[in-house]
Order: C-alpha cells, then structure tokens, then sequence
C-alpha cells in the first residue's frame, strides 16, 4: 500500500515531458469579434507565449476567401503567410505556429509547402460526415511538409459505432494528433474518459498522440483537460483566461499551474492578462453564463445562448430555458 501512495505521490509533483501545450487565445478568440484582432495585440500574444515557454500558438483559421468575405471578417480568418510573418518576426524562439483548417471551407490544395510557410502544423477540423475531405487534407498537408492533428467536431451527438468507424479512419492517414474535443461544453469527465480510451485504442498502435479541447459551458473546461492528461492525452488547449467562443476554454493560467513543468512560466501570462487580456474582456464578452450552461446541459450547440447574451434584456435566464427546452423537445 505505501508503494502506491509513493507512486501516486511522484506522480503529483512530477511532470510528464510528453506534453505539448497549444494556446488557441487568437483563433478561439476570434470567434468573438470575427478574428479583428489587432496585429499589436497579437503579438504580445505571441510575445507573452514565447516568454511562458508555450509550445504552440494558434493564431486563426485558414478560410477560403470565395466562401467568407474579408470584408466581414478579419485577417485572423485567413491567417495569411504575411501577416503571420508580420507577427512573428524572426520566431528566433523557435515557439510553432497552428492554423486551424476546417474540412470543406479552406483551399487546401493552394497551400505551399512547409519550406516557404510561417506555420508548422494544420490543425483540421471535421465533421462526421466531412471525414473523406478531411482525410485528403491530411495527406496533402504532410505531403507539403506540416505537422498535422485532426479534431472530430460535435463528438458528443455522434454515434458510438460512427465514432469507431472515424477512428479506424484515422489511424490510417499520416495524422499525428487525434483530438477528443467537446464543442458543446456537455461532457463530464466520465465520458471524456471514455473518449480518450477508445481513441487511444486506435491511436496508440498507429503511434499517434491524443490531444483535448474542452469548452466551459458547465465551467469542466479545465477538469475535463485533467481527466485527459490522467487518461494519457499529451496535447491540450488552452486560451488566456478560457478566451474562446461563448463560455470560453480552458484557461491557460490554470493549466500550467497544474503541468508543474519547470519550462512553463506563469508570470508573463499574468501580466499579458491584466495588460491586455482583461482590457477587452467587457467588450468581447466571454465566459461562463448561465445560458452556456443550459446549451451544455441540452447538449446543444450555444450559437442560441450566444444569440440571446446580446440582446437588450438578457436577464431573463428562465425565458431563455423554456424556449431552447420547448425547441429541444
């Protein structure tokens, strides 16, 4: 019995090397103000990043410009090889740069290779039905000489029997990272732990990693991550004070807290967050809300939360509950 508790004890304070931790502030972020971000604020992003000793970062998405118009949203959308660069500078800290490409609305095919990209690694995102785009994405973007993961969207409404059927897909491509994500922020960390086993029963015989991103609409963003790294998940989200989409993500302060990895330092995310994090916060409004809370409980998508925190009067939480109640009935 003492052997066990040493065990469990070493295993507390110590920290797994295996870990990789990406930090998706810009891209999730952008979801809030459609990815206008400013190149200056972006910078000390990535300044605060390097300074922390964060693996990745995830400055936006790589959308087709004959699908959305640049005129609606901002350059973070596109993530432009410019632009990056601009950001960046000479990257002498040797931190990469992600870029999310959803299955269906980027042009891949139009991508250059590695050896004249700012970005090391595409990150695409699929939906159950859109896995054959999103398999030949795979390939094409290691072809080209990128890092690659893939992020099987909505898991949580999709059927157990299809969800094998995606895994034994994937361990079939060149993808190097297979994400468990939770969109809708439903998940308790039973089912995460589930999820991460079944995938790891495809993945780990493929020799590829699992990764986690966990929404906090039920404020389990940063329980749900732990119970993946238990679970043997290497790669984790993570945003500047859970900055994302709705109720936001995991916050990036809590989860280096917790890696306990000396190459990880949490003063200069500190002081981006009361610098520059906490600033716009008023004005793009995340965080975890009662309606969130609802959408994950129902398990919806929080598009309709999202939809009713901006009107005048949203106060009234209760109407807010009985009209997504009487749509999910």
């Amino acid at each position: 019995m003492a052997h066990n508790e040493d065990k469990n004890t070493k295993g507390w304070v110590g920290y797994r090397p295996e870990i990789k931790v990406i930090d998706c502030t810009i891209r999730d972020g952008g979801l809030m103000n459609d990815h206008n971000f400013e190149t200056g604020l972006v910078h000390q992003v990535f300044k605060t990043l390097v300074e922390s000793g964060i693996d990745y970062m995830e400055v936006g998405y790589k959308a087709d410009k004959k699908i959305f118009s640049s005129d609606k949203f901002g350059k973070w959308k596109f993530s432009e090889e410019d632009d990056i660069k601009k950001m960046i500078g000479e990257n002498e800290a040797g931190i990469k740069i992600s870029v999310m490409a959803d299955a269906e609305r980027t042009d891949y095919k139009a991508i250059p290779n590695k050896s004249e990209s700012a970005i090391d690694i595409y990150r695409v995102a699929t939906y159950i039905h859109q896995i054959p785009t999103a398999v030949e994405m795979i390939k094409d973007f290691t072809a080209k000489g990128y890092e690659t993961s893939v992020n099987l969207m909505a898991v949580s409404t999709v059927r157990e029997d299809e969800i094998d059927a995606a895994m034994e897909v994937f361990a079939e491509t060149p993808v190097e990272t297979i994400y468990v994500v939770d969109s809708f922020g439903s998940m308790y960390c039973e089912q995460i732990q589930n999820l991460v086993r079944k995938y790891r029963k495809y993945a780990d015989p493929a020799g590829k990693q699992i990764g986690i991103h966990a929404h906090n609409n039920q404020q389990l963003a940063y329980s749900n991550t732990i119970t993946a790294i238990v679970e043997g998940a290497n790669f984790l989200d993570a945003t500047l004070d859970g900055m994302g989409r709705g109720a936001g993500n995991c916050p990036l302060e809590l989860l280096v807290g917790f890696l306990h990895n000396p190459k990880y330092h949490i003063r200069p995310i500190l002081e981006c967050l009361k610098d520059h994090i906490y600033p716009i916060k008023e004005q793009l409004n995340w965080g975890y809300k009662v309606p969130y809370m609802i959408t994950g409980q129902l398990n919806q998508h929080p598009r309709t939360a999202i939809s009713f925190l901006k009107q005048e009067d949203s106060s009234d939480i209760v109407k807010f509950y009985d009209s997504v109640i009487q749509e999910d009935s």
